[in-house]
C-alpha cells in the first residue's frame, strides 16, 4: 500500500509517537510524507519515506497529484484545527481529491488508529484490485 503521513506543526510530534507505536505495521508498505513531517519520523524510527516538500510549499499538492492518479492508498493528516493555515486552500483540494478518488483519510489520531488497525487486518485489500483494475492497463 501506498501511505502518506502529513502534520501541521503543532501536531508532528503526536504524528511521530503514532508512527513511532505502530511501526511494524508500516513496514513493508510505500511511505510517503510532506517534508519536515518525513524528516522527523525518519529521525525517530527505522522507516523509509519519499519525503515532498513541506506542506506551505508544495508537499500537500504533490501527494494530492499520486491521489488525483489514484497512486495513493491512506493519509494520515493530523491537522490542527485551532490554527489558522496559510495553505488552507492546498489542504481543502487534498481533501477533496480523497473524497474524489475514495481514498481513507485520517484527520485525527483517532481516526488513524482506526485505519491503521484496518490496514493490519488486511481490510484495504480492496485498494489492490483498485491497481489492478486501473483504467488505462492491462
Amino acid at each position: 500500500m501506498n501511505i502518506a503521513f502529513i502534520a501541521h506543526d503543532r501536531k508532528k510530534e503526536e504524528m511521530v509517537n503514532f508512527v513511532i507505536a505502530y511501526e511494524p505495521v508500516f513496514v513493508g508498505h510505500t511511505l510517503y510524507s510532506t517534508g519536515t513531517t518525513g524528516k522527523r519520523i525518519m529521525e525517530n524510527t527505522d522507516l523509509s519515506i519519499h519525503r515532498f516538500m513541506s506542506g506551505p510549499l508544495g508537499g500537500d499538492q504533490q501527494i494530492g497529484a499520486l491521489v488525483a492518479q489514484n497512486e495513493m492508498d491512506l493519509i494520515i493528516f493530523l491537522r490542527d484545527p485551532l490554527m489558522a493555515q496559510p495553505h488552507e486552500p492546498d489542504i481543502i483540494a487534498l481533501l477533496r481529491l480523497c473524497d474524489v478518488q475514495g481514498i481513507p483519510v485520517a484527520t485525527n489520531v483517532a481516526t488513524a488508529e482506526l485505519l491503521v488497525k484496518a490496514l493490519q487486518r488486511g481490510d484495504f485489500a480492496w485498494r489492490e484490485l483498485v491497481h489492478k483494475y486501473k483504467p488505462g492497463e492491462v
